[in-house]
């Protein structure tokens, strides 16, 4: 199955419950997920919001906390945000 056909295939309760698995590590049933299960979870989560939610409704999306964000930022390949200070596009940070 193509990842297409598995997104038409998820409902809302179904996507639902794929989020909390990933919150809880744990199914419906208190079985735990393991790595694996969690990453593909997590996979589908995510693909399934940027199939059916605008960007700031999405899965981990943090508001910008100063300066323009560029359309990059917002989900179209990039990673950066301009500082309307400096008005140059700077890579972001991450912190782990």
């Amino acid at each position: 199955m193509d990842l297409h056909k598995l997104l038409s295939a998820l409902t809302p309760q179904i996507y639902v419950n794929l989020c909390r698995a990933v919150e809880l590590g744990r199914w419906p049933d208190g079985k735990p997920l393991t790595a694996e299960q969690r990453a593909l979870c997590l996979q589908a989560v995510i693909a399934y919001d940027a199939e059916h939610k605008p960007a700031s409704e999405r899965v981990g999306y943090l508001p910008p906390k100063s300066g323009k964000v560029s359309g990059a930022a917002l989900g179209d390949g990039g990673d950066e945000v301009v500082n309307e200070n400096a008005g140059v596009a700077q890579p972001l940070q991450w912190r782990h």
